[in-house]
């Protein structure tokens, strides 16, 4: 940095990197930030770059580290950032360049510095580095200032009073990384922290009144997914003829003083990946969620959860409730479009099910929504695609659907919106089928993937538990969903047979050998038999409350009504199996009377006939199917290394070596 490097292979002998890691101590007022601060590059994008500058700087952190005790340089380099920042607002309205392109690298530089010191020290450690000052050895400074509460404090006024313009893009990008980077501690311990310096700082103090401001900034910037401005734009324009790493500065700017090194190479066109993308929406995001999942202070719960939970809509007048100060209001209709936009990543998902999960405010704007549609087809498109996505994206889809599916009125409107070619439906052509119909499909498609893949009981359990809600107001099904569903029962029938065919000859095989252990088919045969029950009371949930509105699914009953002759005496299935076994006789009855070869259309019309004339009192009635999501107790214990775990692979402005990892194992994420 300064006027000596031309490539990221030269920084090590940086002659202003090795001063600021030198032994020498270098005052706040020094001229020296002045030539330090005076590089510009194109932001690293990627871990692959971000690896590659981590490599190379890592001997110039390790000496700071070393050295930093006896010379303060690191305090130096924050006051020195902290001062700049004090005119940052009016620099951008005054569209100051120089000024918020040199604060903007004293903050690159720290964050740098910072990620080195956070992986290789404990807290403690930490917070001594930032109170050594040019002094004796080992003494520390006098003052009063805590320079990490001013420093977290200054980085949040940065991200929540700055505007967002293409010259200070970078910036805020930058302090939202650095808080990121403050946050990461977590990344470095096996163990959920219960009690950090930095969330005490985050949660109390002077950081503490920015909490709902902090909240709704990073919101309203994954809402607005800005694009990150061209390279150099936010700086100074590139000379048209400078090729490779170097290139010319303005003239009349200390022609000369500054050297320009890039990650990605200068003037090359970013990639429509990288044009698609917002650097400072998806950072944003990730911050927002570590801060929403911090643990709960002993004294106090966590501020940032607070106002997540209780945030409202611009159009709702109600008056905030005084017990929660943290509480805002945001334009509903925009943080819905964008949630609808974004559920390809896992971040955006995890901020869906939160919200609706956590905010009783967006949970009922959403299911008041006529465009529900716009919302739930994503998320079944993760479902659907359940091969390419982590098992994390896969629960917390089915999840947002179980929450959904709580709601009647939910269950109801779905049938009532009619979709068309669903051209990422590649098992059968869908011309036109109804939402409900297409989730129905989609939720019974992952059941038999996991069935046949994963076997994860908790999969099968939430994805039987929103069909269950849904049974009931089930209407109109098209006639493949309700062949899917009858397929579903036939396949766990044939499991429900080889399980109990197994369990017998292992019987009988125990009885020649009384040495070898016993496979526990028990334990099997009663996981399959719970969800053969659970199918049964679904098929019989539709036909006691809704038997007339779904002819496809009593034709895909009576087609199949052989499947359900072996569980009519079977102890565990003969009272749900009283209303199917009724309702295949009745219309059985009813076919064989309308004499033999009748088409396809003529039995339809007999069953829609014969559903009018059969009389409801002869259904048995069960009580109502309904299943609430409960999150499970110490919810942090799966949620903090999975947020992490975004952070860790999303890399857009961050690079950790994976051996110091310790929250996760590596591919877990």
């Amino acid at each position: 940095m300064g006027a000596n490097s031309s490539s990221i292979s030269e920084l090590p002998e940086n002659e202003y990197l090795k001063k600021l890691s030198g032994a020498e101590p270098i005052s706040e007022n020094d001229p020296f930030w002045n030539q330090l601060l005076s590089f510009s590059f194109t932001t690293p994008t990627n871990s692959a770059d971000l690896k590659l500058l981590e490599e190379a700087t890592i001997s110039v952190c390790k000496s700071l580290v070393e050295k930093n005790p006896r010379t303060g340089n690191l305090g130096s380099l924050i006051k020195v950032f902290l001062s700049r920042t004090k005119e940052l607002k009016i620099s951008a309205e005054c569209q100051n360049h120089l000024f918020i392109w040199q604060a903007h690298n004293a903050l690159f530089i720290i964050c740098c510095l910072l990620k080195v010191f956070i992986s290789t020290m404990s807290e403690e450690e930490l917070q001594l580095h930032f109170t050594y000052e040019e002094k004796t050895p080992g003494s520390y400074g006098t003052e009063c200032e805590d320079l990490i509460e001013e420093l977290l404090c200054c980085l949040i006024q940065l991200i929540v009073e700055i505007p967002l313009l293409d010259i200070t893009y970078s910036i805020s990008l930058e302090a939202v990384t650095t808080l990121v980077v403050f946050l990461s501690c977590q990344l470095f311990h096996k163990e959920i922290l219960r009690e950090s310096l930095i969330h005490k700082y985050l949660m109390h103090g002077r950081c503490l009144p920015y909490t709902s401001r902090l909240v709704k900034t990073l919101l309203y910037n994954f809402i607005r997914q800005e694009r990150s401005p061209p390279p150099g734009t936010h700086v100074f324009q590139q000379q048209t003829d400078g090729g490779g790493l170097l290139y010319g500065i303005a003239s009349g700017v200390a022609t000369g003083l500054w050297t320009v090194f890039t990650l990605g190479g200068v003037g090359s066109k970013p990639t429509p990946q990288l044009e698609q993308c917002s650097p400072l929406a998806n950072q944003s995001l990730l911050l927002l969620l570590v801060l929403a999942n911090l643990t709960d202070a002993p004294d106090t719960p966590n501020p940032y959860r607070q106002a997540i939970m209780s945030f409202k809509n611009t159009q709702d007048s109600s008056a905030f409730s005084s017990s929660n100060p943290h509480a805002f209001q945001i334009n509903f209709n925009s943080l819905y479009t964008a949630l609808c936009e974004q559920q390809k990543s896992d971040q955006a998902t995890l901020l869906l099910y939160m919200l609706l999960h956590q905010n009783g405010n967006v949970r009922t704007y959403v299911l008041a929504r006529t465009d529900i549609e716009n919302l739930v087809l994503p998320i079944l498109e993760i479902l659907y695609h359940v091969e390419e996505r982590n098992s994390h994206h896969v629960y917390m889809a089915l999840i947002i659907l179980l929450i959904l599916t709580e709601d009647d009125g939910f269950n109801r409107s779905i049938h009532e919106v009619i979709l068309k070619n669903i051209t990422w439906y590649a098992e059968r052509v869908l011309t036109e089928i109804s939402l409900g119909s297409l989730l129905i499909l989609v939720v019974i498609r992952t059941i038999q993937y996991n069935m046949t893949r994963t076997r994860d009981k908790y999969l099968h359990t939430n994805c039987l538990a929103a069909l269950a809600n849904m049974s009931a107001q089930f209407r109109s099904l098209h006639q493949y969903a309700a062949q899917r569903i009858i397929s579903l029962f036939s396949l766990l029938s044939k499991k429900h047979n080889k399980v109990l065919e197994q369990a017998t000859q292992s019987l009988r095989g125990s009885l020649d050998s009384n040495d070898t252990p016993l496979p526990d088919y028990a334990q099997d045969l009663n996981v399959i038999e719970e969800v053969i029950r659970m199918m049964l009371e679904i098929i019989n949930s539709c036909l006691t409350n809704s038997l007339h509105h779904n002819p496809n699914l009593v034709y895909a009953l009576l087609y199949k009504r052989d499947l359900f002759e072996q569980f009519r005496t079977h102890p565990s299935f003969q009272d749900i199996m009283q209303n199917i076994d009724l309702v295949i006789s009745f219309f059985s009855s009813r076919l064989e009377q309308a004499g033999a070869e009748l088409s396809v259309e003529r039995v339809l019309e007999i069953i829609k006939q014969g559903a009018l004339a059969l009389p409801k009192d002869r259904l048995r009635k069960f009580p109502e199917l309904k299943f609430k999501y409960v999150e499970e107790e110490q919810p942090e214990e799966f949620f903090i290394p999975y947020v992490w775990s975004l952070v860790y692979n999303s890399a857009v402005a961050l690079y950790w070596n994976p051996r110091d990892i310790q929250l996760f194992t590596m591919d877990s994420g």
